[in-house]
């Protein structure tokens, strides 16, 4: 199988549980809820999305026509370091259309955990260490289960109660990020104090300038 990636970077994971974490990001091209093209964004269910995940032309993307191929540019990306678990996080776009069981399986073989930041609609393959599910349609949710649940608030068509009875352990509230900065995350903190299942997620990679 081949892979379309649209950057693959070393930073620190930036959200949720792993906060904080140093992680090679692989950006995957392509998303099964919006095209990522600008005339298309009325008609998606995230038009807040300000994620690029168009084209291969970012930083370390391209086509790799391998596991074996992408497995090495991933593998190469990490410091050369003998300290710390190496960790890769699979991103998009939505990965889970193109991460496959091979890819994770070399990765393992290299001594990597891998994570994942998935929109659910897609059944998620065996072998992720962690799994972080971020819906954005209750209708299509397919992947029911994993280590967190990410939504964004308030959106009245994803009411947090309706994803609390799911099978994850951790459940995390970001605030949506809408145009003319409007702010959000007083009605998270909010939520969170009268909800404490709930967990604020925090976008720290925005607040420090890292990607």
């Amino acid at each position: 199988m081949s892979y379309s990636v649209k950057e693959l970077f070393y930073t620190l994971q930036g959200e949720g549980a792993q906060t904080g974490r140093a992680s090679v990001f692989c950006r995957f091209t392509g998303c099964n809820l919006w095209s990522g093209l600008e005339k298309d964004r009325h008609k998606t269910v995230c038009p807040f999305c300000d994620t690029d995940f168009v084209g291969v032309d970012g930083e370390g993307g391209g086509k790799f026509f391998d596991a074996h191929q992408l497995a090495q540019a991933i593998i190469k990306t990490w410091p050369d370091s003998q300290k710390g678990i190496p960790y890769v996080v699979f991103t998009g776009g939505e990965p889970l259309l193109q991460l496959d069981s091979e890819l994770i399986a070399q990765l393992h073989a290299a001594g990597f955990e891998v994570g994942v930041e998935t929109n659910g609609t897609i059944e998620a393959p065996q072998g992720i260490d962690w799994l972080c599910v971020s819906p954005k349609q209750i209708d299509n949710l397919k992947q029911i289960s994993g280590n967190e649940l990410k939504l964004l608030f308030p959106r009245q068509d994803l009411p947090p109660e309706k994803f609390e009875s799911l099978d994850f352990q951790h459940f995390f509230l970001q605030a949506v990020d809408e145009e003319g900065e409007v702010n959000h995350l007083q009605a998270v903190i909010q939520y969170c104090l009268e909800h404490p299942v709930w967990r604020i997620s925090l976008q720290t990679h925005k607040l420090l300038g890292l990607k």
